[in-house]
């Protein structure tokens, strides 16, 4: 699966809320890290499962709105509006890192 592919079967899934189909798409040692810190707020597929499980595949709304999409090697950049998650639309980017066919970082950029 190329790392095209593993993007948009995890944004399907995610739009879906199908968390066991979701979690397919991501490596066990996942890590979550919010810049301009180096910190990972969430590692691993456990603790990432959780926080999906818990704070967003159980919102009746949740849906992420692609708006660009940028392919560069092993790195693809989603720029996305998040709808569901607070009353106001959420706009982010992830940026997900492709390593040994899954998932293994998402560096999520938000404007405040």
């Amino acid at each position: 699966m190329s790392p095209l592919d593993l993007i948009e079967g995890q944004f399907d899934a995610y739009n879906a809320r199908d968390l066991d189909r979701f979690l397919s798409f991501f490596s066990d040692d996942v890590r979550v890290v919010r810049p301009p810190s180096g910190e990972a707020v969430i590692e691993g597929k456990d603790a990432f499962g959780a926080f999906y499980r818990d704070h967003r595949f159980n919102k009746e709304g949740l849906r992420a709105e692609l708006v660009n999409r940028i392919v560069m090697g092993n790195k693809i950049f989603d720029h996305e509006i998040i709808h569901g998650v607070s009353p106001e639309p959420i706009e982010m980017v992830a940026v997900f890192e492709v390593e040994h066919g899954l998932i293994h970082t998402v560096m999520a950029f938000s404007p405040a």
